[in-house]
């Protein structure tokens, strides 16, 4: 069973997110999902990452979400 992989702070999935589907598009990942697990926030144990707006919400914070 896989992990559904979302923004801790708002929720949204990757696909959702329209940063994650112009990263995937752009730089030739298979998904929007792959291109947010790039993302130095995702956090493979949790399944969540920050989206650009959240991460910046919360103040920047160092590690992962």
């Amino acid at each position: 069973m896989s992990m559904t992989i979302k923004c801790r702070e708002c929720g949204k999935t990757p696909d959702e997110l329209q940063e994650y589907v112009d990263m995937a598009e752009i730089e030739g990942y298979e998904s929007a999902e792959e291109a947010a697990k790039t993302d130095g926030t995702y956090n493979p144990l949790t399944g969540f990452f920050y989206c650009t707006e959240c991460y910046i919400n919360v103040g920047m914070p160092l590690g992962k979400a």
